[in-house]
């Protein structure tokens, strides 16, 4: 016999785990720097707070849901974000396919939670409004938007509407 599907809390990278708006890193915020590739000099910097891995896998277990990225950083997150955080290997909202159109997040994150309650994290919901609305009614179950302040990163009122959304 099936269960109801597994609901989804999705992550963006910049703007609720790394606040890439602030002018200083928050409180509990430490910076993290990689070198993207042996062969390039270029390195990617973020503000992560340590906490925050234990917190979503604690978070994810307590409502039932699976965590997964969404986010321009796609599999990068998996090197770089998660190990960081704690976090195991998740899986990725393919976003890069979708870019450049408008509301382009919505578009992949649909088919990626399509028939799947979900709460997402994210600073970018005030972009595309028409797009976000029109998503918001296609969806026929449970659907969160959790925006996050860009210079403040994820909190404990976000981690509690994460959790009221997906029934807890």
């Amino acid at each position: 016999m099936r269960g109801d599907p597994k609901p989804l809390v999705l992550l963006d990278v910049d703007g609720p785990l790394n606040p890439w708006a602030a002018k200083a890193p928050p409180d509990g915020y430490v910076e993290f720097r990689w070198r993207l590739s042996r062969w390039s000099r270029k390195t990617q910097h973020a503000w992560l707070n340590p906490a925050h891995g234990p917190a979503l896998l604690d978070l994810a277990e307590r409502v039932g849901a699976d965590l997964a990225w969404a986010t321009t950083w796609e599999d990068r997150a998996n090197a770089t974000i998660g190990p960081a955080l704690g976090l195991p290997v998740l899986p990725v909202v393919g976003l890069r396919a979708y870019e450049g159109r408008p509301g382009w997040k919505y578009a992949a994150v649909g088919r990626f939670a399509a028939g799947r309650p979900l709460a997402w994290v994210d600073d970018d919901f005030g972009l595309f409004p028409s797009a976000r609305e029109a998503f918001l009614q296609r969806r026929r179950d449970v659907t969160a938007l959790i925006p996050v302040d860009p210079a403040t990163g994820l909190t404990e009122e976000h981690f509690a509407a994460v959790a009221e959304a997906l029934g807890t």
